[in-house]
């Protein structure tokens, strides 16, 4: 393994860990040599998971807890000093799903989506910063965001608001954070997980590589993969080769990767003494190349 990729000695935790995406996040990390604190709420499907990367010849341990609360966080940063003596990697992965439309959808699934995604990128994400400032070696925070937080998804009220707000904490905290050698960056992926098995066109494939199928070729060039596929971006961002990337969202799945823009204008123009609203009614009559058409999926 390269040196700079080679994780031995590092200490990460990964919230939501114990299945899918999460999962295999965590496990790619204690291959490449990081001890690994596994966070999940289900006890069961965390301690198959340290059982695994135990397996395997790594070191982890479960920590069963919802994460939102700023105590959940503080316990997650406090039990990877207390097992492993430090704390170098904190990947915020885990979230609830409610998808409903915005008609339908109840105080309380929104605020269970956004508590879980956002409230616990949050906290988590403040706790290790805070760890590692205290460390005094820098720190990587991996917040993961989704293409729904990007281009919006329908019934995703919740989940695409709080993943484009993750977005944002990582132009806010690579800004304040780079003065104590921590870097923040988004994993924005795209695997065929359960949650992608809720989408009608993805349902029987998810079935058939879960049965062992390959992912189809068209797929994986369009940036759908396996779980799998993700991990190396992972690992690659929580090492000394990723010293010097921050403030960024990547894209990755399948045979795909992207950098995603920040956010620009995309038409200016001024007036002197400015508008009415009859100037702007004539004038938006002649500016609809300008606008943006987010009724219809790019490309």
């Amino acid at each position: 393994m390269d040196d700079r990729i080679d994780l031995t000695g590092r200490v990460a935790v990964v919230t939501g860990a114990g299945r899918g995406l999460g999962r295999a996040y965590a496990e790619g990390l204690a291959k490449a040599g990081a001890a690994v604190v596994v966070n999940d709420l289900d006890e069961a499907v965390a301690t198959e998971a340290v059982e695994a990367i135990r397996g395997a010849g790594g070191q982890a341990v479960a920590h069963v807890a919802a994460v939102g609360p700023t105590a959940a966080a503080e316990e997650l940063v406090e039990r990877a000093v207390a097992e492993f003596g430090r704390l170098d990697v904190m990947c915020t992965n885990a979230g609830a799903l409610r998808d409903r439309t915005l008609l339908k959808m109840s105080d309380e699934d929104f605020d269970v989506v956004v508590d879980s995604h956002l409230r616990g990128t949050f906290t988590c994400g403040r706790a290790a910063a805070r760890r590692f400032r205290e460390q005094g070696e820098g720190g990587r925070l991996i917040l993961v965001g989704s293409p729904a937080g990007q281009l919006g998804a329908f019934g995703q009220t919740a989940y695409a608001a709080s993943k484009a707000a993750i977005i944002a904490l990582v132009r806010v905290w690579s800004v304040e954070l780079a003065k104590y050698g921590i870097t923040v960056n988004a994993v924005v992926p795209k695997a065929l997980t359960r949650m992608a098995a809720t989408i009608p066109a993805l349902t029987e494939v998810v079935a058939q590589v879960e049965a062992g199928a390959p992912v189809p070729e068209h797929l994986r060039r369009q940036g759908t993969g396996t779980v799998e596929d993700v991990v190396p971006l992972v690992v690659f961002l929580s090492s000394a080769a990723a010293a010097g990337i921050t403030g960024q969202y990547i894209g990755f799945g399948g045979d795909r990767l992207s950098v995603w823009a920040h956010p620009t204008e995309a038409f200016v123009t001024h007036r002197d003494g400015g508008w009415s609203a009859e100037q702007l009614a004539a004038d938006f009559a002649g500016w609809t190349e300008h606008l943006q058409d987010h009724t219809r999926k790019p490309g």
